[in-house]
């Protein structure tokens, strides 16, 4: 039996929308940190980009467990000498830019490094329904039919 190591030009590329309505944040990110990754197909390998393009559309109706809506921080640094700033996950949600949250929670589940950075290129995050990529003929997956828990009731 031959292990067999999948070269970057025998990779095919599907692309997956996913609608984050009502999806439960960490479990969003980890099924979609799993597909840009590649670790859903037979021919995974670990050094090889062979993830799928993903597409996330209603990213500002995704859900929270617990009180971690007001809990969960986000951190960032102006450059500045005492430039911590400091958002919670709701503020950043009613925000401009809702996609944040899913972008950061996938982020830190990807690896470090310039192959995570070139995965993470193939992610696309809208805050509506709407996305200009129909042209590649997106295939929709349901990661709330996966799992119950996967789904949060408002």
């Amino acid at each position: 039996m031959v292990t067999r190591s999948a070269k970057p030009a025998e990779v095919e590329k599907h692309w997956v929308v996913i609608d984050a309505t009502n999806l439960v944040v960490g479990r969003l990110a980890a099924q979609v940190a799993l597909r840009l990754r590649g670790k859903h197909r037979p021919i995974f390998t670990p050094h090889v980009d062979c993830g799928d393009n993903v597409i996330i559309v209603n990213a500002e109706k995704v859900a929270f467990t617990g009180r971690k809506v007001e809990q969960q921080v986000y951190y960032k640094h102006t450059g500045y000498p005492g430039g911590i700033k400091e958002r919670s996950a709701k503020q950043i949600l009613e925000g401009r830019f809702p996609e944040r949250v899913i972008e950061a929670a996938i982020k830190r589940m990807m690896p470090r490094g310039p192959l995570g950075r070139q995965q993470m290129k193939n992610l696309r995050v809208y805050a509506g329904p709407d996305h200009p990529h129909a042209a590649q003929q997106p295939v929709t997956v349901d990661v709330g039919a996966q799992n119950t828990k996967n789904v949060r009731a408002q």
